[in-house]
Order: C-alpha cells, then sequence, then structure tokens
C-alpha cells in the first residue's frame, strides 16, 4: 500500500525517527518490539525468513520496486530526498528502510536443545560495537558456524547497524541469548559442548592444534569471542574447557574481533 506522505509529523512514521540516535534507538526499538531492515536484499532476507513487516519508508524512484516485495495491506510510505534525509538522520542509499517486528527470542536452554546436529557455535561475550557483531554473523554464515549465543550485555544483533553489516545473515544463523555468563558455561558443557576461549594466554593452545584433537574433530565446540579491546573475562578464561590463540607473526599479538571470528570457523569448519 503506497502513501505518499509530506509531513513530518504523521505519527504514522514515528518508527523511522532519529536512526542515528544510537541510545535513542535501542530505547524505542526495545519499547515498540521492532527492529530495522535497511535495504531490498536486507529486507528480503527478514521477509524469507518469516518476519512480519510493520511499515517501510522510501523515496519515490524505489516505489514500484518495493511495492512488489511486501504484501498489499504493509504501509509504504514515499518521502521526497530531503524529507526522508531529516527523517532518518542520514541519506538513504539502499533504496528503503523497513521496520519489523521483533521475533520473541527462545530461552537458552530450549535453544541448545533445538539445535540437532549442530556442531560448531560462537558465544559473544559483551561485544559493544555493532559493526562487529554484525560481521562476525556474516562470517558465520559463510564459513560454517551453525548458531550463535550473545551475552545479556552483547551489543544487539537487530541493531540496523549489525544487520546491515551483516547483510542480513543475521537473519540466517539461529541464535539467542545466554544469561548468567560465564556461570552458565556449565549448562554448554552439560549439553555436549566443549568450550573454548579464543584469548592470548600463557597456558593457550594454538588453534591449529585445537582443531587437530579428537573431541573438537568428532565433537560439538563452543567458541567464546570477547569485547574489543579488554577481550575475554579472566573467569571466562579460567572456566572454559580450553584457551586457544591464532598463531600470528610480525610482532602482531591480536586480531579485530571480527577478524579473529572469522579464522576460526575457518579453521574450525
Amino acid at each position: 500500500m503506497i502513501i505518499d506522505v509530506t509531513d513530518l509529523s504523521d505519527p504514522r512514521l514515528d518508527d523511522f525517527l532519529r536512526l542515528t540516535d544510537v541510545a535513542l534507538r535501542k530505547k524505542l526499538d526495545s519499547e515498540r518490539g521492532l527492529y530495522l531492515a535497511e535495504g531490498e536484499k536486507v529486507i528480503r532476507r527478514a521477509l524469507e525468513a518469516g518476519h512480519t513487516p510493520r511499515a517501510a519508508v522510501m523515496t519515490g524512484r524505489w516505489a514500484r520496486t518495493f511495492a512488489d516485495v511486501f504484501d498489499d495491506d504493509v504501509p509504504l510510505f514515499v518521502l521526497p530526498d530531503e524529507l526522508l534525509e531529516e527523517l532518518t538522520g542520514f541519506r538513504v542509499h539502499r533504496g528503503a528502510i523497513a521496520s519489523m517486528n521483533r521475533p520473541e527470542l527462545p530461552g537458552a536452554e530450549d535453544f541448545l536443545a533445538g539445535l540437532g546436529s549442530a556442531r560448531r557455535i560462537f558465544v559473544l561475550e559483551n561485544l559493544v560495537d555493532h559493526t562487529n557483531v554484525g560481521a562476525i554473523f556474516r562470517s558465520a554464515a559463510a564459513l560454517g558456524v551453525d548458531a550463535i549465543l550473545a551475552t545479556d550485555h552483547c551489543a544487539d544483533p537487530l541493531y540496523r547497524r549489525s544487520i546491515k553489516v551483516s547483510m542480513g545473515t543475521v537473519f540466517q544463523i539461529p541464535w539467542t541469548r545466554i544469561g548468567n555468563w560465564p556461570r552458565s558455561i556449565a549448562q554448554l558443557r552439560e549439553n555436549g559442548w566443549v568450550t573454548a576461549s579464543l584469548a592470548l594466554s600463557d597456558n593457550a593452545i594454538s588453534l591449529d592444534k585445537f582443531v587437530a584433537l579428537n573431541q573438537v574433530r568428532e565433537g560439538k565446540v563452543a567458541m567464546v569471542l570477547g569485547t574489543e579491546g579488554d577481550g575475554l573475562a579472566r573467569r571466562t578464561i579460567s572456566t572454559t574447557d580450553y584457551v586457544v590463540t591464532i598463531p600470528m607473526r610480525a610482532g602482531v599479538d591480536s586480531l579485530n574481533v571480527a577478524a579473529a571470528s572469522a579464522v576460526a570457523a575457518w579453521a574450525l569448519r
């Protein structure tokens, strides 16, 4: 349903206000139970995952393209370029932004029980950068990671920037939150997962040696990735079954967490 809009005070546009204000958007998205998908490819992936659209905003030149993407009962608000930029806080280059109903996440125990034949998962501990979260999901999807757990204080995988960087793969990789971290490492172990901290430590073994272990080659592995800067908490490192490090050269001792996740996923594939 295409609707031309010229008044930014129209309450039907409230889902799309001030998208560059991270603190405000976290609050609004949570309160309204929504997330935002930007661009045709990402929107299509969200719809293919079965997520329900609320509305979309776009400029006139994209109206016909997106009219074929959404059902007729979804309002598609069409605005002039300058008004859309004023509404969102930035120039929309990818055609449209859709607001989607946020799906309810399963509890960690039910999630782990439903993973079936999954053998490789990531745990994201307290990451703060939405770009890194999105990049990790994209690498995970490309390199065969079966699922992702995010701790309670990890940045939201369904924040607009995370979704955009992931190219919508956040809708392909099963994920949920895991609470009571790092005490809940025991929960992973009880469900048959070998846990490994990807970290710098005197007692770490190289990634090459880790993937060669029988229990890794034949078993289920939960690789824990730490927050930017500080890395994993000491308690996490001391609680997991293994501490694993990526061998490096030229005096470099660490990689960005998104890059490290791709290396780990490739080694564990």
